[in-house]
């Protein structure tokens, strides 16, 4: 049997500040910026890192559905606002060293290197929208 040959293209993350996520992909996690369409707040942005351009992540405009009531929006821009509506995790092969780099560029830190209980060594951050970002080590 076969294995098909499936890997990861695209993540999406809501933003609630099109020009504040652009600025915090490109400037803090050093990711370039591939597409970028529309304008305002109903901007597209596609960033990824530079030396994967396989992998990105599109960044989209946090609540565009319009058949979501206001309700649910003030609930999703809640969880937003706590950080626990959308997440993504990277890898890095030195995590002690991309924290002092994302901290010095000013970087909202939610926890500092530490060595987890299930054997991950990882940092975590937010991203202007409020997504929880998460870099494990690799290797």
């Amino acid at each position: 049997m076969a294995i098909m040959n499936i890997s990861i293209n695209a993540s999406f993350l809501p933003h609630t500040d099109a020009e504040a996520s652009l600025t915090f992909y490109r400037d803090v996690l050093g990711f370039e910026v591939r597409l970028d369409v529309g304008s305002g707040q109903m901007r597209w942005l596609t960033v990824g890192p530079v030396d994967q351009p396989d992998t990105s992540i599109v960044l989209t405009p946090a609540i565009t559905d319009p058949t979501i009531s206001d309700e649910e929006k003030a609930v999703i821009q809640s969880l937003m606002a706590k950080g626990s509506y959308a997440a993504i995790v990277l890898a890095s092969t030195n995590v002690d060293e991309a924290f002092a780099e994302v901290e010095g560029r000013g970087a909202d830190i939610v926890q500092e290197p530490m060595d987890q209980p299930y054997g991950l060594r990882d940092f975590a951050l937010r991203d202007p929208a409020g997504n929880m970002i998460r870099v494990q080590q690799r290797g």
